[in-house]
């Protein structure tokens, strides 16, 4: 007898199952595309092929500054949780197993595992204790909650690649007289850019669709693409709010895209 390896797609019922997740995943998205490019005011009805929505939305002084401030929170946030994973994922892949190991994983992916809401409330909590404290009301709140949220998406692929990463480089640096700092900023840092840079383009993503943390934490003039376009759907649904969103899904589609193919090379 010939043991074969186990295939979902043999499964009864597994190609219609899978047809029918991306259908209800994807249409929605076609339709909310296709509209964006409806000349008329009504939703759902058609009435011709037109750029004016997105002209509409370029020159909409709230997108904008919504736009603006999400890209300066998603870059912040991205940058600290990159630099954070990046440490980490050299802790607990240059080591050999610790006591405290499996504690340090639970602690960097507990984001990934609590409900965001959780999240978002216990940020609350603690930060408007701060606020009251301090007066601030800036947009550093917002960048701390994110980057807290961001560490696990980013650390996930600088982990893989570290993991895949060939160890006798860095032993034969080393054999070479070559020091710590300098076979890592020669040898280790060189092949892990392409997962710091996946790790990067993932938390900004994560970071610029994130809705429940930045409603909750946001001050006053302080909306974000997403918060923005939750407040318009309560007061107007338009085609502009399309047309916002499609570019939204477009740069999104982008960096996941990128993150993809930043991280396929072997090393």
């Amino acid at each position: 007898m010939v043991d074969r390896a186990f295939d979902i797609r043999r499964l009864p019922g597994a190609a219609t199952l899978a047809i029918t997740c991306f259908v209800i995943l994807y249409v929605p998205m076609i339709i909310l595309v296709a509209n964006s490019f409806n000349t008329g005011r009504v939703i759902g009805e058609w009435e011709g092929l037109s750029l004016r929505w997105y002209a509409a939305a370029l020159q909409n002084e709230a997108f904008l500054n919504a736009a603006a401030t999400s890209l300066i929170l998603a870059t912040m946030a991205a940058a600290v949780a990159t630099v954070t994973a990046t440490m980490a994922a050299l802790a607990t892949t240059r080591s050999r197993g610790f006591k405290g190991e499996g504690a340090i994983h639970l602690i960097l992916n507990q984001p990934i595992m609590v409900p965001e809401i959780v999240l978002a409330i216990a940020l609350l909590i603690i930060l408007a204790q701060v606020k009251q404290i301090t007066g601030y009301t800036g947009l550093g709140y917002l960048i701390i909650a994110h980057s807290a949220f961001c560490i696990p998406f980013a650390y996930m692929p600088i982990r893989a690649r570290l993991e895949g990463m060939d160890l006798t480089l860095e032993t034969a640096a080393a054999d070479l007289y070559a020091s710590r700092f300098y076979a890592f900023r020669k040898v280790t840092l060189p092949i892990l850019a392409p997962g710091i840079l996946a790790g990067f383009m993932l938390a900004f993503v994560i970071s610029l669709d994130d809705v429940v943390i930045s409603d909750f934490l946001k001050s006053p003039g302080q909306d974000t693409l997403p918060t923005y376009l939750l407040g318009e759907l309560k007061r107007n649904l338009t085609s502009e709010i399309y047309a916002i969103s499609s570019l939204l899904l477009l740069i999104s589609v982008l960096i996941v895209a990128g993150s993809w193919l930043v991280t396929r090379k072997k090393i």
